[in-house]
């Protein structure tokens, strides 16, 4: 296993792991630890390129930091990244060797689900490593936090919805969703049975047949979902689909979705406040995941007392929503703001 350390400015550690007889290379990014280790998920994905991975392992490990500090768990931000396709390059030897990288850290990281990794993934590498969460014990406690995510989402959306519409039902609401993966679906789910109207794209055509017959949803093409006549916009798939060329399009009143590096440049969220947009900070919104398998690496892992966390997620939106109200600044703003003071002590 040939390791190297990537210098970045600002992070705590980027590591490079690669084992070509193994088809292996990855990245893992710790970018903060004042609070603990780093906490946050492993992605799959065939990236364009090994810089294309690199800005999205930074990215990533960047928002885990904030979104750790302000879920009240005591990690700092980390993610990881192996370069392949999720459909095609998986072995056993691969995640084996993943197992290695993560052990080699020595506890810096603790590595858990994310986009294109299934948990019998991660029980391939947990057979080498310790270091993962989001897999079920004996008793069936912890394991995939897709499903929380979708419900700390979904109670995050009804907060958006008081605040911007004076209402927290989101029954009639028409709700687009783009990136109908597994949480996507599990939103979908959550909002058809609250009885919302539901809009989604996705490039994975079985995901579609199964929204549009299961949830009655309408099926529109990717590029045209952030455009649709909607009153929620939902960005649950990659990054980045509010960036300057789309903004101006968006027809909804309200942006609550899964995806994390919601935005390309955190100035436009005055853009969006400026078009009477209310903006859910993307790793407030989606922190149920890790809520999730932060309490199960913790020993503390209970599905009530879990629920009743994620239900304050709507309660933190809230209180960023009035701040954003009363101080004139931006919801992404305020956000950081309350993370920073957390994770950088500014409050000591």
């Amino acid at each position: 296993m040939k390791q190297e350390r990537v210098d970045v400015e600002g992070w705590h550690n980027v590591m490079r792991f690669e084992d070509p007889d193994r088809g292996f290379l990855a990245l893992v990014s710790v970018h903060n630890n004042n609070l603990g280790p780093g906490l946050g998920g492993c992605r799959m994905r065939a990236y364009d390129s090994y810089e294309a991975g690199l800005e999205d392992v930074k990215n990533l490990s960047r928002g885990m930091t904030y979104k750790n500090a302000l879920a009240g768990i005591p990690f700092g931000g980390g993610k990881s990244v192996i370069f392949g396709d999720p459909h095609k390059d998986k072995t056993d030897d691969l995640f084996e060797a993943y197992g290695e990288a993560i052990n080699l850290l020595a506890g810096q990281y603790i590595g858990a689900q994310d986009s294109g990794i299934t948990t019998d993934d991660l029980r391939i590498a947990n057979k080498i490593t310790p270091h993962l969460v989001g897999i079920p014990d004996e008793q069936g406690r912890g394991g995939n936090p897709s499903p929380f995510t979708s419900y700390g989402v979904w109670k995050g959306m009804k907060a958006a919805a008081q605040t911007a519409f004076g209402d927290g039902s989101l029954a009639g609401k028409r709700v687009a969703i783009a990136g109908v993966g597994a949480v996507g679906m599990g939103l979908a789910e959550l909002l058809h049975g609250e009885g919302a109207e539901l809009i989604v794209a996705d490039v994975y055509e079985p995901a579609l047949a199964k929204a549009r017959s299961q949830f009655n949803a309408t099926v529109v093409p990717v590029e045209e979902i952030i455009s649709q006549n909607a009153d929620i916009f939902a960005p649950c798939a990659l990054g980045g689909s509010i960036n300057p060329e789309t903004i101006e399009t968006i027809k909804a009143k309200v942006i609550a979705g899964a995806a994390n590096n919601q935005l390309t440049d955190i100035k436009l969220a005055d853009r969006l406040a400026e078009r009477g947009i209310l903006y859910a900070p993307d790793y407030v919104i989606n922190a149920a995941g890790v809520i999730s398998v932060g309490l199960e690496w913790l020993g503390q892992w209970e599905h009530d007392a879990l629920i009743t966390r994620l239900d304050g997620i709507g309660d933190t939106l809230s209180k960023i929503f009035a701040r954003s109200k009363t101080s004139g600044t931006s919801t992404a703003v305020v956000a950081d703001r309350l993370a920073e003071e957390i994770f950088l002590n500014l409050r000591a």
